[in-house]
């Protein structure tokens, strides 16, 4: 969310950036706040009027009393008591255009940073940077649910029947790796001088609203029936919630915070052939990072985050690119998005495990999060960004590491999590 200011002192400003995100539809929205501001700062300024006056007239009773005027003091009374009745409905009002203008506010994007490339979807992103020499082998590589179960570690009938589409078992040594792979993450970020945190799996429809768009909520989230609850699609929502109404000191920044979760998302519609298995689901697990920071501080600690991603990856054999988010491409909350793809040797090209992105002030103005200062209070940036989220990962994973024979070479990093394991055979 942006401040109001902002659009009371350059609206046009407000309305380039909605136009950048190819969303003018919204654009009427500036306009109605700007009315619905002038309407509110008018039933304000009444208000002070109604109550400035009640407070001389009242003044007054108590001196008529003293004096022995009765009945201009209860004239006064009646005046002051009908004064009390339209403040009422002053009151009302008041409440009635700040909630219209909240309401207003939630819809209108956060501006993008001016570095953002201009485009409509994610077909014009924008590579910024390779790392690794993406290979193609000289034999070929079997789709990851295959590799999977001649490993005997998936079993998607199972879950089917259990679930329905969109689950999956894990068994065996794939699972193992799945886990080895989390908890080598988790170690990674530690080591990085991030916080470990297990957040809260289910949070409630105030802090929804305060970390995502409503076009977000509705497109992922699950609500719990009969609760005001809803199951988190990433942890991010939960860490960031955690500050939520908080006033932070300067001393206590940053926050560099890493989180372990199940996440889960409705995933509408169908997706395609190379997105089946377990490419695109309604459950997974993730290692996420987040910081909450200075405003000055954002775009240095955006730059670090992505960076420990591909460190990661690279760690583990993995080649991966960088591409910068487009305008069309920007959730309304973010300011600046960048997404990290791993290499698909099977499919010959990249694919997307995770995504690095500042939102500025958006979800701090959401949520209520200020910061302490000498002159005072203002609103820290938020950021996430993706450390691993598998079983998508594993794609990448046992594409990039697998031979000729079925096997999974175990790259040195990760076989102190796998038992001292170098490789993962087939079991038929």
């Amino acid at each position: 969310m942006i401040d109001i200011k902002l659009i009371r002192e350059n609206p046009t400003l407000v309305k380039q950036n909605i136009k950048k995100k190819f969303q003018d539809h919204k654009l009427e929205l500036v306009d109605k706040v700007l009315e619905l501001d002038k309407l509110n700062k008018k039933v304000k300024l009444n208000g002070d009027e109604l109550r400035s006056k009640r407070n001389s007239l009242s003044s007054q009773i108590g001196l008529l009393m003293r004096d022995g005027k009765k009945d201009e003091a209860e004239a006064i009374k009646k005046e002051v008591n009908d004064i009390n009745n339209q403040l009422v409905e002053n009151e009302q009002l008041e409440d009635k255009y700040a909630s219209e203008i909240k309401d207003i506010m939630m819809k209108i994007p956060n501006i993008i940073d001016d570095s953002v490339p201009v485009g409509k979807d994610d077909s014009e992103n924008v590579e910024v940077e390779k790392f690794g020499e993406p290979i193609v082998p000289d034999y070929e590589i079997p789709y990851h649910t295959d590799i999977m179960q001649r490993l005997n570690g998936i079993d998607l009938d199972s879950a089917r029947r259990v679930a329905g589409n969109g689950f999956y078992y894990l068994t065996g040594d794939v699972a193992r790796l799945h886990s080895a792979i989390l908890t080598y993450a988790r170690d990674f970020m530690i080591n990085k001088g991030f916080t470990y945190c297990v957040p809260p799996f289910m949070i409630r429809s105030d802090v929804v609203t305060g970390v995502m768009s409503f076009e977000e909520m509705d497109a992922m989230m699950y609500k719990i029936e009969g609760e005001d609850l809803y199951l988190i699609g990433t942890s991010e929502h939960s860490m960031i919630g955690k500050f939520k109404g908080q006033i932070l000191t300067p001393k206590e920044l940053p926050y560099t915070l890493t989180s372990y979760s199940p996440c889960f998302r409705k995933e509408k519609g169908a997706h395609g052939l190379e997105e089946r298995g377990v490419y695109r689901i309604h459950q997974f697990e993730k290692q996420e990072m987040i910081v909450v920071c200075e405003p000055e501080e954002s775009y240095d600690w955006y730059n670090k985050m992505w960076s420990f991603t591909v460190e990661l990856f690279r760690s583990l054999d993995i080649p991966v690119r960088t591409l910068e988010c487009c305008s069309g491409d920007l959730a309304d909350l973010k300011a600046k998005s960048v997404d990290v793809e791993a290499w698909s040797p099977r499919q010959q090209k990249y694919f997307e495990v995770g995504s690095c992105s500042n939102l500025t002030d958006a979800q701090s103005r959401r949520l209520g999060i200020r910061v302490k200062g000498e002159k005072g209070n203002y609103y820290p940036h938020t950021l996430n960004n993706t450390v691993v989220a598998p079983p998508r990962m594993l794609i990448a994973f046992l594409e990039n590491n697998y031979n000729p024979d079925g096997s999974i070479n175990i790259p040195a990093v990760l076989r102190p999590y796998m038992g001292g394991m170098e490789k993962i055979s087939p079991k038929n």
